[in-house]
């Protein structure tokens, strides 16, 4: 099947989406060289501060999430590529207001890889930096083997917490300390009833018959043994519920972060269904859903399917969660 985009040249995608980004959202953000997408909070900012990195391809995430009270530079690397080392490193030496940076990565080979080069040369500076890791899929490895977790949509609320801390004024080690708290007790779920095509080449990123879906499928179609006949809204979202509760081993008066991250062609009404059955689901366990997110986030252009992220909250998560931010893709006033 051909592939049909509203686009122009396949090499200039980046670049193009993230000028369009930046002309529909000025006051908020501006780009600079080396495809950093940059907070305009960031020049009056007195504070420990924030840098991110993701390939493109996955909008609004990551750069759909800079601006005050989340990430002050995020570094875009190609489609579904990391950015290389030199732009981080870039990144982290502009953001840094003599408070410590915040560097947060997401678990895959690229990015990580990325991301230790760029701080073994931060390392050779003055700056204070630590680098935070989400590793939140339950699919492809078990929790006490973490470290081979992939990092999905877990990103974007471990940002909020993050940025809120910042913002309070706390210093880089007790920013670095929650935000750790908060990554080590989250977990998320992937379901795909339909892959993506690749918008550079067109190849299809995943292949899945008419009736059949995959829970644990990753970011970019990778497998996840959870293939079977496609399940109702309801059965589905029990399934996700069940291994996320067991994962954060949560009980009954616990309190959680709820999100419905669609992945690129799932429509809201679908999402909002889901969602209505995943709280569904927590409140026959005594779990209550104390803060949630639905809508796309972290996609996979025109991936059908949709991520469930849940987060153990308490009193002082909850109320970073609903501290102000102002970002292009996500406000609290």
């Amino acid at each position: 099947m051909k592939m049909k985009k509203f686009i122009n040249d396949p090499e200039n995608l980046t670049i193009e989406t993230l000028e369009g980004l930046e002309l529909a959202n000025s006051e908020l953000i501006h780009l600079e060289p080396g495809n950093l997408v940059v907070s305009n909070a960031l020049e009056s900012a007195e504070r420990v501060t924030l840098v991110t990195q993701c390939g493109s391809g996955h909008e609004p995430a990551i750069e759909g999430f800079v601006g005050a009270g989340m990430v002050d530079i995020d570094v875009v690397g190609d489609i579904f590529a990391a950015p290389g080392p030199a732009a981080c490193v870039d990144a982290i030496k502009k953001a840094d207001k003599g408070k410590g940076v915040l560097y947060i990565v997401l678990n895959h080979a690229g990015d990580m890889l990325t991301g230790n080069l760029t701080m073994k040369q931060i390392e050779k500076t003055d700056i204070k930096c630590v680098k935070v890791v989400t590793q939140e899929d339950v699919s492809n490895a078990p929790r006490s083997n973490a470290s081979d977790r992939r990092g999905l949509v877990g990103c974007v609320p471990t940002y909020k917490i993050a940025g809120a801390a910042a913002a309070e004024g706390r210093n880089l080690e007790d920013v670095a300390a929650v935000t750790q708290r908060f990554a080590d007790n989250m977990a998320t779920l992937a379901v795909a009833v339909r892959g993506a095509t690749h918008p550079q080449t067109g190849q299809m990123l995943a292949e899945l018959g008419d009736d059949e879906m995959e829970i644990g499928m990753g970011q970019h179609g990778e497998e996840g043994g959870g293939r079977q006949t496609l399940k109702s809204a309801d059965e589905t979202a029990a399934i996700m519920v069940n291994g996320l509760v067991n994962d954060l081993e949560l009980k009954s008066g616990e309190k959680v972060l709820l999100v419905i991250d669609g992945s690129g062609s799932t429509t809201l009404m679908e999402q909002l269904i889901v969602y209505r059955a995943a709280v569904a689901e927590l409140e026959k366990r005594g779990i209550e859903v104390v803060a949630n997110m639905v809508g796309e986030i972290l996609t996979v252009q025109e991936q059908a399917g949709f991520q469930m992220f849940m987060a153990r909250m308490d009193d002082e998560l909850l109320e970073l969660w609903n501290a102000p931010c102002n970002t292009p893709y996500f406000k609290k006033f």
